[in-house]
């Protein structure tokens, strides 16, 4: 029997996530955290919402699965997220010390790839994962907010 719970399966949720980003106008990237093939938080950007610049998808998913956990670490613990982190989420991963980190999109400018950021030295990653769509939805909204200004 074929898993359903496939690395795509759940980016797709991130997707989900990133779609509910790019609806408010915030840059659209969604994140999710899952144990055991069930997730446990979602999240994506909120920047604009909240006035904060800390406020990224990858970080608002930490707090919310800390928070489901009742403890800090994310051990034993995947997050999905469209875009590579940035330095700044990828410095909150290693503290979380969670397990595996999967992205969509790379972001050639200010991932944590292209700035060497270290991840905790127990945490995989793995990229490219529907690349495409997650770097599509991304492309769609800086031509949209280009054309309203």
């Amino acid at each position: 029997m074929e898993n359903i719970f496939s690395d795509d399966y759940f980016m797709k949720k991130a997707l989900q996530e990133a779609q509910a980003a790019f609806d408010r106008g915030e840059v659209p990237v969604g994140a999710i955290v899952v144990i055991d093939n069930k997730i446990i938080a979602r999240a994506h950007n909120l920047t604009e919402t909240l006035n904060d610049v800390t406020a990224h998808a990858e970080m608002q998913a930490i707090t919310s699965a800390a928070d489901f956990l009742g403890g800090k670490y994310l051990k034993k613990c995947t997050m999905y997220v469209t875009l590579e982190p940035c330095q700044m989420c990828a410095g909150a991963l290693y503290w979380s010390q969670i397990s595996k980190i999967v992205y969509g999109a790379r972001d050639h400018e200010r991932g944590c790839i292209h700035l060497n950021t270290k991840l905790h030295p127990k945490t995989e990653m793995t990229g490219g994962v529907l690349e495409q769509e997650c770097s599509e939805i991304i492309k769609r909204f800086f031509i949209q907010q280009r054309n309203l200004n």
